[in-house]
């Protein structure tokens, strides 16, 4: 392929993906290739000037901030450990992934579609924080506050829902336990490499009977997933809305 024609189709490939994004973010990006990078996972790109793994800490910060202070405003006489409560329902990771699914991430993501692991995983919420890390690179942080809101708060975080909604399925699992008298444990089952990661199986263990298992690249993660589909599996979340 000559100079010409691998201008044109760098050119070309641009301009789609700025198509995409465009489709998806509900703006024309300027610097295209910051968000390349940010829709790249390290299962496709090792270096770290080329996946999005920078982008996602830059917009993990950004993201909590301009939450942290959406909420200060918003309740003006709540005490610190709501906000701080609230802050981490909006921005915990199954959450973050769902909104990514739903705004179509998925669609534009660069990844490994081979590996099963990802699939299990976290990554699309991951990536939506790398979106918001070259939003502010590209845009600033004024503009980046007005999209997180638009985009994500207004359409997916309804804070009604949020404040009875309970995030931490372990501790909700071990309430049930106690009640009810039954011995609750976790168990690492299995523990193994998955693309340059560790890989972790986590069972939920009431009286000896594996409910249910999670895995996550961390021990906690997983152990939530795990006391998920326990929680599910029991009913729990059936005999509340009965209540």
């Amino acid at each position: 392929m000559g100079i010409l024609q691998r201008i044109i189709k760098s050119d070309s490939t641009a301009a789609s993906l700025k198509k995409q994004l465009r489709n998806v973010l509900g703006f024309t990006p300027g610097k295209a290739v910051l968000y390349k990078t940010a829709l790249t996972h390290r299962s496709l790109k090792e270096g770290s000037d080329e996946n999005n793994e920078r982008l996602e800490y830059l917009g993990d910060a950004i993201l909590s901030a301009i939450i942290a202070d959406f909420l200060f405003k918003k309740y003006p006489y709540k005490e610190e450990g709501f906000l701080t409560e609230m802050r981490s329902k909006m921005v915990n990771r199954n959450q973050l992934n769902e909104i990514a699914l739903k705004m179509g991430v998925k669609k534009i993501s660069y990844f490994n579609k081979f590996d099963g692991s990802l699939k299990m995983s976290q990554i699309f919420g991951n990536t939506l924080e790398a979106i918001v890390g070259a939003i502010y690179l590209d845009k600033g942080f004024d503009k980046t506050r007005q999209w997180v809101i638009e985009r994500i708060i207004q359409p997916y975080l309804f804070l009604d829902d949020l404040e009875n909604l309970e995030i931490n399925h372990k501790n909700k699992l071990y309430g049930w336990a106690n009640k009810n008298g039954k011995n609750l444990e976790f168990e690492t089952i299995d523990e193994r490499m998955e693309s340059g990661r560790r890989l972790f199986t986590v069972a939920a263990v009431v009286d000896g009977e594996q409910l249910a298992q999670g895995k996550a690249y961390n021990k906690k993660d997983a152990s939530q997933i795990a006391a998920q589909g326990a929680i599910d599996k029991l009913g729990l979340n059936k005999v509340e809305e009965e209540e």
